[in-house]
């Protein structure tokens, strides 16, 4: 596919790969090409990917990566033809998995960098601990996506207007504000920054490691929040880079922010796909019609008597 006009993270380049291997190996024992499959193959592989127990997700984002496939195919000359267009995607449940709450989030900073380490800053653990803890600010206080947390150049972030410059998918870029919890920590981290590189080798990433890529990578942020929910009493499970930012949505909209501006925090293309986190509204303006109407204090006193 003409992935460099999409503009698409190398992420996602590697998974439309894996996704089109896989329907590669599904046509295999029928020796159909992949570039000649039929609607009717489509929906076997479909159909197949479900009996196999694949979720719903999965199976409509490979559904997803074929009609890019086929659509290009079609728009090059080389079919004249979609044979994805008659099939269905699969229904998807709109859930939201259970946000963290602020008093846990605050247990994870602490435990991040607990204060006796970060008087120590010349010290290898306090700095890890900086680091650590600039992260989880920049997640949650920021909504970044893990891939555009780790990749931050070292000049993203501005002093002087408090925000950073994020890249994120499709290659847009977008301004997100920096409160600040996560400008006081991003600060401390830069202070000790030096401490992450290799001797006498400068790194244009915010943070910086020996990886091949040259920043810390997505695997060891995972590593490093999962032993720091253990240290903070949180089941591990619960805590990732997207459960952070899943709590910076939620809890932003719960204290009254509005769905477009958090949808322009996030980056979301779509305000559909923002909109799952509608519940959020839903108990908030509940609770405003509880507590602000001039009627509700009447209706509790007829309740009571």
């Amino acid at each position: 596919m003409a992935v460099a006009e999409r503009g698409l993270a190398r992420n996602s380049i590697d998974a439309y790969r894996r996704d089109l291997a896989c329907f590669a190996a599904h046509l295999a024992p029928s020796r159909i090409a992949l570039a000649d499959a039929q609607t009717k193959s489509i929906r076997g592989f479909m159909a197949a990917q479900s009996r196999a127990g694949v979720a719903a997700r999965t199976v409509s984002r490979r559904l997803s990566c074929l009609r890019q496939f086929y659509l290009f195919l079609l728009t090059d000359g080389r079919r004249d033809d979609d044979p994805t267009a008659p099939v269905e995607s699969p229904t998807l449940p709109r859930t939201l998995p259970g946000v963290l709450s602020e008093e846990e989030v605050e247990r994870l900073l602490a435990a991040a960098c607990p204060p006796d380490d970060a008087t120590k800053a010349s010290s290898k653990r306090a700095a890890d601990g900086l680091r650590l803890r600039a992260m989880i600010e920049l997640l949650y206080g920021s909504g970044l996506r893990v891939s555009e947390l780790v990749s931050l150049p070292l000049q993203a972030a501005s002093a002087e207007t408090r925000t950073l410059l994020v890249r994120g998918k499709g290659d847009k870029e977008r301004i997100v504000p920096l409160g600040a919890p996560a400008h006081r920590a991003l600060d401390a981290y830069l202070a000790v920054r030096d401490r992450h590189l290799a001797e006498g080798a400068p790194s244009r990433w915010m943070f910086p490691s020996r990886s091949a890529s040259g920043h810390l990578t997505r695997h060891r942020l995972a590593q490093m929040l999962k032993a720091v929910a253990r240290k903070a009493g949180i089941e591990p499970g619960r805590v990732s880079p997207h459960a952070l930012r899943h709590a910076f949505a939620s809890h932003l909209l719960a204290n009254g922010a509005d769905l477009r501006a958090v949808q322009k925090m996030l980056g979301h293309a779509d305000i559909a796909t923002t909109e799952i986190y509608t519940h959020v509204l839903d108990e908030r303006l509940k609770r405003v019609v509880e507590t602000g109407h001039p009627l509700a204090a009447t209706g509790r006193a007829r309740s009571g008597g």
